[in-house]
Protein backbone atom coordinates (compact mmCIF):
# COMPACT_ATOMS: atom_id res chain seq x y z
CA UNK A 1 0.00 0.00 0.00
CA UNK A 2 1.03 3.58 -0.56
CA UNK A 3 0.81 6.14 2.18
CA UNK A 4 -2.03 8.62 2.38
CA UNK A 5 -0.88 12.12 1.51
CA UNK A 6 -3.48 14.37 3.10
CA UNK A 7 -7.20 14.52 3.78
CA UNK A 8 -7.62 16.92 0.88
CA UNK A 9 -6.05 15.56 -2.30
CA UNK A 10 -6.36 16.87 -5.84
CA UNK A 11 -8.80 14.07 -6.67
CA UNK A 12 -10.88 14.89 -3.60
CA UNK A 13 -11.01 18.55 -4.59
CA UNK A 14 -12.05 17.68 -8.14
CA UNK A 15 -14.84 15.41 -6.90
CA UNK A 16 -16.02 18.02 -4.40
CA UNK A 17 -16.04 20.80 -7.01
CA UNK A 18 -18.15 18.72 -9.39
CA UNK A 19 -20.50 17.71 -6.58
CA UNK A 20 -20.86 21.31 -5.41
CA UNK A 21 -21.60 22.53 -8.93
CA UNK A 22 -24.50 20.10 -9.16
CA UNK A 23 -25.76 21.25 -5.77
CA UNK A 24 -25.72 24.84 -7.01
CA UNK A 25 -27.63 23.91 -10.17
CA UNK A 26 -30.17 21.55 -8.57
CA UNK A 27 -33.10 23.59 -9.88
CA UNK A 28 -31.69 24.43 -13.31
CA UNK A 29 -31.59 21.31 -15.46
CA UNK A 30 -30.68 23.14 -18.67
CA UNK A 31 -27.61 24.83 -17.19
CA UNK A 32 -26.54 21.66 -15.41
CA UNK A 33 -26.61 19.70 -18.67
CA UNK A 34 -24.72 22.46 -20.47
CA UNK A 35 -22.08 23.17 -17.84
CA UNK A 36 -21.49 19.95 -15.90
CA UNK A 37 -18.91 17.32 -16.72
CA UNK A 38 -17.81 14.45 -14.52
CA UNK A 39 -14.58 15.25 -12.66
CA UNK A 40 -11.12 14.09 -13.67
CA UNK A 41 -9.99 12.35 -10.49
CA UNK A 42 -6.46 11.79 -11.72
CA UNK A 43 -4.45 8.59 -11.96
CA UNK A 44 -4.85 7.55 -8.33
CA UNK A 45 -8.35 7.34 -6.93
CA UNK A 46 -10.18 5.40 -4.25
CA UNK A 47 -13.64 6.64 -3.35
CA UNK A 48 -13.49 5.16 0.15
CA UNK A 49 -10.22 6.90 1.05
CA UNK A 50 -10.21 9.97 -1.20
CA UNK A 51 -13.84 10.94 -0.69
CA UNK A 52 -15.55 9.20 2.19
CA UNK A 53 -12.67 9.41 4.65
CA UNK A 54 -11.91 12.97 3.58
CA UNK A 55 -15.40 14.14 4.57
CA UNK A 56 -15.90 11.70 7.47
CA UNK A 57 -12.88 12.25 9.74
CA UNK A 58 -14.05 14.22 12.76
CA UNK A 59 -17.52 14.61 11.22
CA UNK A 60 -20.13 13.89 13.90
CA UNK A 61 -23.14 14.36 11.62
CA UNK A 62 -25.28 11.26 11.17
CA UNK A 63 -24.11 9.00 8.38
CA UNK A 64 -26.45 6.03 8.77
CA UNK A 65 -29.70 5.46 10.67
CA UNK A 66 -31.39 2.07 10.86
CA UNK A 67 -34.93 1.73 12.22
CA UNK A 68 -36.06 -1.80 13.02
CA UNK A 69 -39.51 -3.38 12.71
CA UNK A 70 -40.32 -2.48 16.33
CA UNK A 71 -39.28 1.10 15.50
CA UNK A 72 -36.22 1.02 17.74
CA UNK A 73 -33.36 2.80 16.02
CA UNK A 74 -29.61 3.28 16.00
CA UNK A 75 -27.46 5.89 14.27
CA UNK A 76 -23.77 6.15 13.39
CA UNK A 77 -21.83 9.29 12.58
CA UNK A 78 -19.57 9.74 9.57
CA UNK A 79 -16.56 9.57 11.88
CA UNK A 80 -17.80 6.33 13.47
CA UNK A 81 -18.35 4.77 10.06
CA UNK A 82 -14.86 5.75 8.94
CA UNK A 83 -13.31 4.18 12.04
CA UNK A 84 -15.45 1.01 11.94
CA UNK A 85 -14.62 0.46 8.29
CA UNK A 86 -10.93 0.97 9.09
CA UNK A 87 -11.16 -1.79 11.68
CA UNK A 88 -12.88 -4.16 9.27
CA UNK A 89 -10.36 -3.33 6.53
CA UNK A 90 -7.45 -4.00 8.88
CA UNK A 91 -8.92 -7.34 9.93
CA UNK A 92 -9.53 -8.41 6.33
CA UNK A 93 -5.99 -7.38 5.41
CA UNK A 94 -4.51 -9.55 8.17
CA UNK A 95 -6.57 -12.44 6.77
CA UNK A 96 -5.01 -11.94 3.33
CA UNK A 97 -7.53 -9.79 1.47
CA UNK A 98 -6.07 -7.01 -0.65
CA UNK A 99 -6.23 -5.06 -3.87
CA UNK A 100 -8.11 -6.84 -6.64
CA UNK A 101 -9.57 -9.64 -4.48
CA UNK A 102 -13.29 -10.28 -4.90
CA UNK A 103 -15.36 -10.33 -1.71
CA UNK A 104 -18.97 -11.52 -1.56
CA UNK A 105 -21.12 -9.43 0.79
CA UNK A 106 -24.31 -11.33 1.62
CA UNK A 107 -25.82 -9.24 4.40
CA UNK A 108 -29.12 -7.56 5.19
CA UNK A 109 -29.79 -3.94 6.09
CA UNK A 110 -27.40 -3.86 9.05
CA UNK A 111 -24.44 -1.67 9.92
CA UNK A 112 -22.03 -4.49 9.05
CA UNK A 113 -23.09 -4.19 5.41
CA UNK A 114 -22.11 -0.53 5.12
CA UNK A 115 -18.86 -0.81 7.07
CA UNK A 116 -17.82 -3.94 5.15
CA UNK A 117 -18.59 -2.38 1.78
CA UNK A 118 -16.50 0.64 2.69
CA UNK A 119 -13.72 -1.56 4.03
CA UNK A 120 -13.50 -3.65 0.87
CA UNK A 121 -13.42 -0.51 -1.28
CA UNK A 122 -10.71 1.06 0.89
CA UNK A 123 -8.55 -2.04 0.45
CA UNK A 124 -8.84 -1.77 -3.32
CA UNK A 125 -10.67 -5.08 -3.33
CA UNK A 126 -13.81 -5.85 -5.34
CA UNK A 127 -17.29 -5.88 -3.79
CA UNK A 128 -19.73 -8.58 -4.93
CA UNK A 129 -23.09 -7.65 -3.37
CA UNK A 130 -25.39 -10.65 -3.05
CA UNK A 131 -28.95 -10.89 -1.78
CA UNK A 132 -29.55 -13.17 1.20
CA UNK A 133 -32.42 -14.76 -0.75
CA UNK A 134 -30.11 -16.74 -3.06
CA UNK A 135 -29.69 -20.45 -2.58
CA UNK A 136 -26.63 -22.73 -2.66
CA UNK A 137 -26.90 -23.38 -6.40
CA UNK A 138 -26.73 -19.69 -7.25
CA UNK A 139 -23.87 -19.22 -4.80
CA UNK A 140 -21.75 -21.87 -6.50
CA UNK A 141 -22.12 -20.02 -9.81
CA UNK A 142 -21.49 -16.58 -8.31
CA UNK A 143 -18.46 -17.61 -6.28
CA UNK A 144 -16.91 -19.38 -9.26
CA UNK A 145 -17.54 -16.77 -11.94
CA UNK A 146 -16.73 -13.86 -9.65
CA UNK A 147 -13.49 -15.50 -8.52
CA UNK A 148 -14.45 -14.88 -4.89
CA UNK A 149 -11.57 -14.84 -2.42
CA UNK A 150 -13.80 -14.17 0.59
CA UNK A 151 -17.40 -14.09 1.78
CA UNK A 152 -18.93 -12.06 4.59
CA UNK A 153 -22.40 -13.18 5.68
CA UNK A 154 -24.57 -13.59 8.74
CA UNK A 155 -24.01 -16.64 10.93
CA UNK A 156 -27.56 -17.76 10.17
CA UNK A 157 -26.61 -18.03 6.47
CA UNK A 158 -23.32 -19.94 6.73
CA UNK A 159 -25.00 -23.29 6.04
CA UNK A 160 -25.66 -22.14 2.47
CA UNK A 161 -21.93 -22.36 1.83
CA UNK A 162 -21.53 -25.94 3.10
CA UNK A 163 -21.49 -27.30 -0.44
CA UNK A 164 -19.92 -24.30 -2.15
CA UNK A 165 -16.42 -25.43 -3.13
CA UNK A 166 -13.34 -23.27 -3.15
CA UNK A 167 -10.49 -21.99 -1.04
CA UNK A 168 -11.96 -18.72 0.19
CA UNK A 169 -12.01 -16.79 3.44
CA UNK A 170 -15.21 -17.15 5.43
CA UNK A 171 -16.32 -14.36 7.79
CA UNK A 172 -19.52 -14.64 9.84
CA UNK A 173 -21.47 -11.79 11.41
CA UNK A 174 -23.40 -12.47 14.62
CA UNK A 175 -21.47 -15.46 15.90
CA UNK A 176 -22.83 -16.43 19.31
CA UNK A 177 -20.71 -17.34 22.32
CA UNK A 178 -18.93 -20.63 21.83
CA UNK A 179 -18.55 -20.19 18.08
CA UNK A 180 -22.10 -21.04 17.05
CA UNK A 181 -24.68 -19.32 14.91
CA UNK A 182 -27.93 -18.02 16.49
CA UNK A 183 -29.51 -21.46 16.00
CA UNK A 184 -26.65 -23.10 17.87
CA UNK A 185 -24.92 -24.62 14.85
CA UNK A 186 -21.11 -24.53 15.16
CA UNK A 187 -19.43 -22.14 12.72
CA UNK A 188 -16.16 -24.02 12.43
CA UNK A 189 -13.96 -22.58 9.71
CA UNK A 190 -15.61 -19.17 9.91
CA UNK A 191 -13.89 -16.07 11.24
CA UNK A 192 -15.85 -13.89 13.66
CA UNK A 193 -16.52 -10.48 12.11
CA UNK A 194 -16.74 -8.88 15.56
CA UNK A 195 -13.04 -9.45 16.28
CA UNK A 196 -12.38 -6.44 14.02
CA UNK A 197 -13.81 -4.16 16.71
CA UNK A 198 -11.05 -5.22 19.11
CA UNK A 199 -8.37 -3.71 16.87
CA UNK A 200 -6.79 -0.32 17.46
CA UNK A 201 -5.97 1.02 14.01
CA UNK A 202 -5.36 4.30 12.23
CA UNK A 203 -6.85 5.46 8.93
CA UNK A 204 -6.66 2.91 6.12
CA UNK A 205 -3.76 3.64 3.81
CA UNK A 206 -4.48 4.40 0.19
CA UNK A 207 -4.23 1.12 -1.75
CA UNK A 208 -2.93 2.86 -4.86
CA UNK A 209 -6.01 2.07 -6.91
CA UNK A 210 -6.51 3.71 -10.27
CA UNK A 211 -9.88 5.01 -11.52
CA UNK A 212 -10.25 2.10 -13.94
CA UNK A 213 -9.55 -0.61 -11.36
CA UNK A 214 -12.44 -2.99 -10.74
CA UNK A 215 -14.52 -2.13 -7.67
CA UNK A 216 -17.93 -3.79 -8.04
CA UNK A 217 -19.31 -6.95 -9.60
CA UNK A 218 -23.10 -7.24 -9.89
CA UNK A 219 -25.14 -10.15 -11.18
CA UNK A 220 -28.13 -9.10 -13.27
CA UNK A 221 -30.67 -11.23 -15.10
CA UNK A 222 -30.59 -11.90 -18.83
CA UNK A 223 -33.20 -13.28 -21.21
CA UNK A 224 -31.64 -16.41 -22.62
CA UNK A 225 -28.89 -17.48 -20.29
CA UNK A 226 -27.57 -17.34 -16.76
CA UNK A 227 -27.21 -13.96 -14.99
CA UNK A 228 -24.74 -11.49 -16.44
CA UNK A 229 -21.79 -10.33 -14.34
CA UNK A 230 -21.59 -6.54 -14.57
CA UNK A 231 -18.22 -4.93 -13.84
CA UNK A 232 -17.88 -1.41 -12.42
CA UNK A 233 -14.75 0.51 -11.54
CA UNK A 234 -13.50 2.93 -8.90
CA UNK A 235 -14.78 5.66 -11.25
CA UNK A 236 -17.94 4.41 -12.97
CA UNK A 237 -20.20 3.98 -9.94
CA UNK A 238 -18.66 6.28 -7.28
CA UNK A 239 -18.13 9.20 -9.67
CA UNK A 240 -21.02 8.35 -11.97
CA UNK A 241 -23.54 8.39 -9.14
CA UNK A 242 -23.20 12.15 -8.92
CA UNK A 243 -25.92 11.98 -11.59
CA UNK A 244 -28.08 9.95 -9.21
CA UNK A 245 -27.50 12.47 -6.43
CA UNK A 246 -28.62 15.25 -8.78
CA UNK A 247 -31.73 13.36 -9.91
CA UNK A 248 -32.87 12.66 -6.34
CA UNK A 249 -32.09 16.23 -5.30
CA UNK A 250 -29.95 15.32 -2.30
CA UNK A 251 -28.20 18.01 -0.28
CA UNK A 252 -25.74 17.92 2.65
CA UNK A 253 -27.54 17.11 5.89
CA UNK A 254 -30.55 15.50 4.20
CA UNK A 255 -32.08 12.30 5.55
CA UNK A 256 -32.69 9.96 2.62
CA UNK A 257 -34.80 6.81 2.82
CA UNK A 258 -34.38 4.39 -0.05
CA UNK A 259 -36.60 1.32 0.00
CA UNK A 260 -34.50 -1.38 -1.62
CA UNK A 261 -33.06 -4.76 -0.73
CA UNK A 262 -29.30 -5.27 -0.29
CA UNK A 263 -27.64 -7.20 -3.08
CA UNK A 264 -29.36 -5.24 -5.83
CA UNK A 265 -27.79 -2.29 -7.64
CA UNK A 266 -30.50 0.17 -6.58
CA UNK A 267 -29.40 -0.34 -2.97
CA UNK A 268 -25.88 0.84 -3.83
CA UNK A 269 -27.33 3.70 -5.85
CA UNK A 270 -29.48 5.30 -3.17
CA UNK A 271 -28.41 3.80 0.14
CA UNK A 272 -24.66 4.21 -0.33
CA UNK A 273 -23.12 6.29 -3.12
CA UNK A 274 -25.70 9.04 -3.75
CA UNK A 275 -26.40 10.03 -0.11
CA UNK A 276 -22.76 9.88 0.94
CA UNK A 277 -21.65 11.83 -2.12
CA UNK A 278 -24.00 14.55 -0.87
CA UNK A 279 -22.90 14.10 2.77
CA UNK A 280 -26.47 13.13 3.63
CA UNK A 281 -27.78 10.47 6.00
CA UNK A 282 -28.58 7.07 4.53
CA UNK A 283 -31.80 6.08 6.32
CA UNK A 284 -33.08 2.49 6.48
CA UNK A 285 -36.38 1.12 7.71
CA UNK A 286 -36.31 -2.65 8.21
CA UNK A 287 -39.66 -4.39 8.04
CA UNK A 288 -40.71 -7.98 7.41
CA UNK A 289 -44.18 -7.05 6.14
CA UNK A 290 -44.91 -3.67 4.61
CA UNK A 291 -47.19 -1.47 6.73
CA UNK A 292 -47.98 1.90 5.08
CA UNK A 293 -49.09 3.49 8.35
CA UNK A 294 -45.87 2.44 10.08
CA UNK A 295 -43.74 3.77 7.22
CA UNK A 296 -45.51 7.13 7.33
CA UNK A 297 -45.05 7.30 11.09
CA UNK A 298 -41.33 6.53 10.81
CA UNK A 299 -40.87 9.12 8.04
CA UNK A 300 -42.42 11.84 10.17
CA UNK A 301 -40.78 10.91 13.47
CA UNK A 302 -37.27 10.81 11.98
CA UNK A 303 -37.55 13.95 9.83
CA UNK A 304 -36.86 12.14 6.56
CA UNK A 305 -36.38 14.67 3.75
CA UNK A 306 -36.39 12.42 0.68
CA UNK A 307 -38.01 9.09 -0.13
CA UNK A 308 -37.14 6.82 -3.04
CA UNK A 309 -39.53 3.88 -3.38
CA UNK A 310 -40.60 1.36 -6.02
CA UNK A 311 -44.07 1.57 -7.56
CA UNK A 312 -45.42 -1.24 -5.37
CA UNK A 313 -44.78 0.87 -2.27
CA UNK A 314 -46.35 3.98 -3.80
CA UNK A 315 -49.44 2.02 -4.85
CA UNK A 316 -49.85 0.74 -1.30
CA UNK A 317 -49.25 4.16 0.22
CA UNK A 318 -52.06 5.84 -1.71
CA UNK A 319 -54.48 3.26 -0.30
CA UNK A 320 -53.56 4.37 3.22
CA UNK A 321 -54.34 7.58 5.07
CA UNK A 322 -52.13 10.35 3.68
CA UNK A 323 -53.98 13.11 5.51
CA UNK A 324 -51.24 13.45 8.13
CA UNK A 325 -49.07 15.15 5.53
CA UNK A 326 -45.56 14.43 4.29
CA UNK A 327 -43.76 15.60 7.41
CA UNK A 328 -40.40 17.04 6.38
CA UNK A 329 -40.35 15.29 2.99
CA UNK A 330 -39.08 17.56 0.21
CA UNK A 331 -38.32 15.04 -2.54
CA UNK A 332 -40.34 11.95 -3.50
CA UNK A 333 -38.91 9.58 -6.09
CA UNK A 334 -40.20 6.59 -8.03
CA UNK A 335 -37.80 3.91 -9.24
CA UNK A 336 -38.05 0.58 -11.00
CA UNK A 337 -40.61 1.31 -13.69
CA UNK A 338 -42.83 4.25 -14.66
CA UNK A 339 -45.58 5.08 -12.19
CA UNK A 340 -49.24 5.25 -13.13
CA UNK A 341 -50.24 8.94 -13.45
CA UNK A 342 -53.11 8.34 -11.02
CA UNK A 343 -50.66 7.42 -8.25
CA UNK A 344 -48.65 10.58 -8.88
CA UNK A 345 -51.84 12.66 -8.90
CA UNK A 346 -53.08 11.27 -5.58
CA UNK A 347 -49.78 11.92 -3.80
CA UNK A 348 -49.63 15.41 -5.29
CA UNK A 349 -53.18 16.15 -4.12
CA UNK A 350 -52.55 14.86 -0.58
CA UNK A 351 -49.04 16.19 -0.02
CA UNK A 352 -48.39 18.84 -2.64
CA UNK A 353 -45.32 16.87 -3.77
CA UNK A 354 -44.74 15.40 -7.23
CA UNK A 355 -43.24 11.92 -7.48
CA UNK A 356 -40.33 12.14 -9.92
CA UNK A 357 -39.39 9.11 -12.02
CA UNK A 358 -35.95 8.32 -13.39
CA UNK A 359 -34.14 5.67 -15.38
CA UNK A 360 -30.93 3.70 -15.13
CA UNK A 361 -29.66 0.13 -14.99
CA UNK A 362 -27.28 -2.06 -13.05
CA UNK A 363 -24.93 -1.41 -15.97
CA UNK A 364 -24.94 2.33 -15.37
CA UNK A 365 -26.04 4.99 -12.91
CA UNK A 366 -29.14 7.17 -13.27
CA UNK A 367 -29.05 8.51 -16.84
CA UNK A 368 -32.54 9.97 -17.26
CA UNK A 369 -34.68 11.70 -14.68
CA UNK A 370 -37.23 14.29 -13.71
CA UNK A 371 -35.03 16.62 -11.68
CA UNK A 372 -35.97 19.00 -8.83
CA UNK A 373 -38.07 22.02 -9.79
CA UNK A 374 -38.48 20.79 -13.38
CA UNK A 375 -41.80 20.39 -15.16
CA UNK A 376 -42.93 16.78 -14.86
CA UNK A 377 -44.87 15.37 -17.79
CA UNK A 378 -47.27 12.50 -17.03
CA UNK A 379 -45.79 9.17 -18.09
CA UNK A 380 -42.31 10.55 -18.74
CA UNK A 381 -39.11 9.42 -17.05
CA UNK A 382 -37.66 12.89 -17.59
CA UNK A 383 -34.70 14.12 -19.60
CA UNK A 384 -31.04 13.07 -19.86
CA UNK A 385 -29.15 13.85 -16.68
CA UNK A 386 -26.00 16.02 -16.61
CA UNK A 387 -22.99 14.22 -18.05
CA UNK A 388 -25.06 11.37 -19.53
CA UNK A 389 -24.91 11.18 -23.36
CA UNK A 390 -28.32 9.57 -23.89
CA UNK A 391 -29.47 9.01 -27.49
CA UNK A 392 -32.17 6.95 -29.21
CA UNK A 393 -31.06 4.49 -31.86
CA UNK A 394 -32.95 2.52 -34.47
CA UNK A 395 -32.54 -1.09 -33.22
CA UNK A 396 -32.60 -2.42 -36.79
CA UNK A 397 -30.17 -0.05 -38.53
CA UNK A 398 -28.16 0.86 -35.40
CA UNK A 399 -28.24 4.52 -36.42
CA UNK A 400 -29.38 7.60 -34.52
CA UNK A 401 -33.08 8.40 -34.78
CA UNK A 402 -33.12 12.07 -35.77
CA UNK A 403 -36.45 12.50 -37.56
CA UNK A 404 -39.68 12.72 -35.54
CA UNK A 405 -42.74 10.65 -36.38
CA UNK A 406 -46.20 12.02 -37.15
CA UNK A 407 -46.75 12.75 -33.46
CA UNK A 408 -43.52 14.72 -33.25
CA UNK A 409 -41.69 12.03 -31.27
CA UNK A 410 -38.53 10.07 -31.93
CA UNK A 411 -38.81 6.40 -30.95
CA UNK A 412 -35.90 4.00 -30.61
CA UNK A 413 -33.70 2.09 -28.24
CA UNK A 414 -32.26 4.05 -25.32
CA UNK A 415 -28.49 4.08 -25.77
CA UNK A 416 -25.39 5.85 -24.50
CA UNK A 417 -23.07 7.41 -27.08
CA UNK A 418 -19.72 5.71 -26.53
CA UNK A 419 -17.87 8.44 -28.43
CA UNK A 420 -18.61 10.69 -25.44
CA UNK A 421 -16.90 8.21 -23.07
CA UNK A 422 -19.81 7.97 -20.60
CA UNK A 423 -18.35 7.87 -17.08
CA UNK A 424 -21.37 6.15 -15.44
CA UNK A 425 -21.18 3.09 -17.72
CA UNK A 426 -19.84 -0.33 -16.75
CA UNK A 427 -16.65 -1.61 -18.34
CA UNK A 428 -18.57 -4.65 -19.55
CA UNK A 429 -19.83 -8.11 -18.68
CA UNK A 430 -17.01 -10.05 -17.09
CA UNK A 431 -15.96 -13.11 -19.05
CA UNK A 432 -18.49 -12.65 -21.87
CA UNK A 433 -16.93 -11.10 -24.95
CA UNK A 434 -19.92 -11.85 -27.18
CA UNK A 435 -22.32 -10.08 -24.86
CA UNK A 436 -19.93 -7.15 -24.63
CA UNK A 437 -19.73 -6.94 -28.41
CA UNK A 438 -23.52 -6.99 -28.69
CA UNK A 439 -24.03 -4.45 -25.91
CA UNK A 440 -21.48 -2.01 -27.34
CA UNK A 441 -22.22 -2.53 -31.04
CA UNK A 442 -21.97 0.36 -33.47
CA UNK A 443 -20.49 2.84 -31.05
CA UNK A 444 -23.42 2.75 -28.62
CA UNK A 445 -24.19 1.04 -25.34
CA UNK A 446 -27.53 -0.69 -25.93
CA UNK A 447 -29.87 -0.77 -22.92
CA UNK A 448 -32.41 -3.07 -24.53
CA UNK A 449 -35.17 -0.59 -23.65
CA UNK A 450 -37.28 1.26 -26.20
CA UNK A 451 -38.47 4.80 -25.52
CA UNK A 452 -40.16 7.76 -27.17
CA UNK A 453 -38.59 11.24 -27.01
CA UNK A 454 -40.76 14.33 -27.49
CA UNK A 455 -39.76 17.70 -28.93
CA UNK A 456 -38.63 19.00 -25.53
CA UNK A 457 -36.41 16.01 -24.87
CA UNK A 458 -38.70 14.24 -22.40
CA UNK A 459 -38.30 10.47 -22.58
CA UNK A 460 -41.17 8.00 -22.10
CA UNK A 461 -40.61 4.28 -21.66
CA UNK A 462 -42.19 2.04 -24.32
CA UNK A 463 -40.98 -1.47 -23.49
CA UNK A 464 -38.19 -4.01 -23.54
CA UNK A 465 -36.50 -5.20 -26.66
CA UNK A 466 -36.23 -8.61 -25.01
CA UNK A 467 -38.38 -10.58 -22.60
CA UNK A 468 -37.05 -9.63 -19.18
CA UNK A 469 -39.74 -8.09 -17.02
CA UNK A 470 -40.25 -6.78 -13.51
CA UNK A 471 -42.56 -8.18 -10.84
CA UNK A 472 -42.87 -6.58 -7.40
CA UNK A 473 -40.01 -4.32 -8.53
CA UNK A 474 -37.56 -7.20 -9.08
CA UNK A 475 -36.15 -8.06 -12.47
CA UNK A 476 -37.27 -11.50 -13.65
CA UNK A 477 -35.49 -13.50 -16.32
CA UNK A 478 -37.94 -15.93 -17.98
CA UNK A 479 -35.04 -18.21 -18.86
CA UNK A 480 -34.04 -18.66 -15.22
CA UNK A 481 -37.58 -19.43 -14.04
CA UNK A 482 -38.37 -21.69 -16.99
CA UNK A 483 -35.17 -23.64 -16.37
CA UNK A 484 -36.48 -24.55 -12.92
CA UNK A 485 -40.01 -25.35 -14.09
CA UNK A 486 -38.92 -27.83 -16.73
CA UNK A 487 -37.13 -29.82 -14.02
CA UNK A 488 -40.61 -30.93 -12.90
CA UNK A 489 -41.51 -34.28 -14.49
CA UNK A 490 -44.93 -33.04 -15.64
CA UNK A 491 -43.54 -30.04 -17.52
CA UNK A 492 -42.46 -30.44 -21.12
CA UNK A 493 -42.11 -26.75 -21.92
CA UNK A 494 -42.76 -23.50 -20.11
CA UNK A 495 -42.98 -19.83 -21.03
CA UNK A 496 -42.94 -17.21 -18.28
CA UNK A 497 -44.48 -13.79 -18.86
CA UNK A 498 -45.74 -10.95 -16.68
CA UNK A 499 -49.40 -11.19 -15.71
CA UNK A 500 -51.01 -7.86 -14.71
CA UNK A 501 -51.67 -7.48 -10.98
CA UNK A 502 -53.34 -4.50 -9.26
CA UNK A 503 -50.77 -4.30 -6.43
CA UNK A 504 -47.51 -5.75 -7.75
CA UNK A 505 -48.09 -4.33 -11.26
CA UNK A 506 -47.15 -7.77 -12.57
CA UNK A 507 -46.56 -11.28 -11.25
CA UNK A 508 -44.74 -14.15 -12.95
CA UNK A 509 -47.13 -16.45 -14.81
CA UNK A 510 -46.05 -19.67 -16.45
CA UNK A 511 -47.72 -21.10 -19.51
CA UNK A 512 -47.18 -24.85 -19.31
CA UNK A 513 -47.10 -27.54 -21.97
CA UNK A 514 -47.46 -30.86 -20.16
CA UNK A 515 -45.30 -33.89 -20.76
CA UNK A 516 -46.94 -37.05 -22.14
CA UNK A 517 -48.88 -38.97 -19.52
CA UNK A 518 -49.93 -35.89 -17.56
CA UNK A 519 -53.31 -34.20 -17.71
CA UNK A 520 -54.15 -30.62 -16.67
CA UNK A 521 -55.82 -30.35 -13.30
CA UNK A 522 -55.64 -29.10 -9.74
CA UNK A 523 -53.26 -31.75 -8.45
CA UNK A 524 -50.61 -31.24 -11.11
CA UNK A 525 -50.96 -27.46 -10.75
CA UNK A 526 -50.37 -27.76 -7.02
CA UNK A 527 -47.32 -29.95 -7.60
CA UNK A 528 -45.76 -27.54 -10.11
CA UNK A 529 -46.38 -24.49 -7.90
CA UNK A 530 -44.89 -26.34 -4.92
CA UNK A 531 -41.84 -27.24 -6.99
CA UNK A 532 -41.40 -23.63 -8.07
CA UNK A 533 -41.79 -22.38 -4.50
CA UNK A 534 -39.12 -24.79 -3.30
CA UNK A 535 -36.59 -24.12 -6.05
CA UNK A 536 -36.93 -20.40 -6.80
CA UNK A 537 -35.98 -17.32 -4.82
CA UNK A 538 -38.99 -15.49 -3.31
CA UNK A 539 -38.98 -12.70 -5.90
CA UNK A 540 -38.91 -15.24 -8.76
CA UNK A 541 -41.81 -17.39 -7.60
CA UNK A 542 -44.43 -18.26 -10.16
CA UNK A 543 -47.78 -16.96 -8.90
CA UNK A 544 -49.98 -18.30 -11.70
CA UNK A 545 -49.80 -21.19 -14.14
CA UNK A 546 -51.97 -22.05 -17.10
CA UNK A 547 -51.93 -25.20 -19.18
CA UNK A 548 -51.84 -23.97 -22.75
CA UNK A 549 -50.54 -24.80 -26.21
CA UNK A 550 -47.48 -22.62 -26.58
CA UNK A 551 -47.39 -20.40 -29.70
CA UNK A 552 -44.17 -20.77 -31.67
CA UNK A 553 -42.33 -19.30 -34.62
CA UNK A 554 -41.68 -21.36 -37.72
CA UNK A 555 -38.26 -22.18 -36.32
CA UNK A 556 -39.77 -23.49 -33.10
CA UNK A 557 -39.09 -20.56 -30.78
CA UNK A 558 -41.78 -19.72 -28.24
CA UNK A 559 -43.53 -16.41 -28.96
CA UNK A 560 -43.65 -14.85 -25.51
CA UNK A 561 -44.81 -11.60 -27.07
CA UNK A 562 -48.06 -13.31 -28.04
CA UNK A 563 -48.54 -14.62 -24.52
CA UNK A 564 -47.83 -11.20 -23.03
CA UNK A 565 -50.42 -9.74 -25.36
CA UNK A 566 -52.95 -12.36 -24.26
CA UNK A 567 -52.37 -11.48 -20.61
CA UNK A 568 -52.85 -7.79 -21.30
CA UNK A 569 -56.01 -8.48 -23.31
CA UNK A 570 -57.49 -10.63 -20.55
CA UNK A 571 -56.77 -7.92 -18.02
CA UNK A 572 -58.13 -5.10 -20.17
CA UNK A 573 -61.37 -6.98 -20.91
CA UNK A 574 -61.96 -7.91 -17.29
CA UNK A 575 -62.27 -11.55 -18.31
CA UNK A 576 -62.71 -14.25 -15.70
CA UNK A 577 -59.82 -16.45 -14.67
CA UNK A 578 -59.17 -18.92 -17.52
CA UNK A 579 -60.51 -22.42 -16.94
CA UNK A 580 -57.07 -24.04 -16.98
CA UNK A 581 -55.31 -21.37 -14.90
CA UNK A 582 -54.41 -21.90 -11.25
CA UNK A 583 -53.13 -19.26 -8.85
CA UNK A 584 -51.06 -19.69 -5.71
CA UNK A 585 -53.79 -18.11 -3.56
CA UNK A 586 -55.93 -21.14 -4.42
CA UNK A 587 -53.44 -23.26 -2.48
CA UNK A 588 -53.01 -21.58 0.93
CA UNK A 589 -51.29 -24.71 2.26
CA UNK A 590 -48.30 -23.95 0.01
CA UNK A 591 -47.57 -20.64 1.69
CA UNK A 592 -45.31 -20.08 4.67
Amino acid sequence: MTSTTSASTTSTDAYRAARDRLLELRGDHARAVEEFSFPDVGDRWNWGVDWFDAVARGNERTCLTIVEQDESSRSWSFDEMARRSDQVAARLATLGIGRGDSVVLMLGNQVELWESMLAVIKLGAVVMPTTTAVGPGDLVDRMERGGARAVITNAAEVHKFDDVPGDYLRVAVGVAAGGADPAGTPTDGWEDHATAYELTVGPTEHPGTRPDDRMLLYFTSGTTSRPKLVEHTQRSYPVGHLSTMYWIGLQPGDVHLNISSPGWAKHAWSSFFAPWAAEATAFVYNYSRFDPAALLRVLREHSVTSLCAPPTVWRMLIKSDLSGGPGTLREVIGAGEPLNPEVIAQVEKAWGLTIRDGYGQTEMTAAVGNTPDSVVKPGSMGRPLPGCPVVVVDPVTNTLVTEPDAQGNREGEICLDLSQHPVPLMTGYQGDEQRNADAMAGGFYHTGDVASVDAEGYISFVGRTDDVFKASDYKISPFEVESVLIEHPAVAEAAVVPSPDPVRLAVPKAYIALAPGHEPGEDVARSILAHAREKLAPWQRVRRIEFYELPKTISGKIRRVELRGRENDLDASGAAQPELEWRDEQFPDLKG
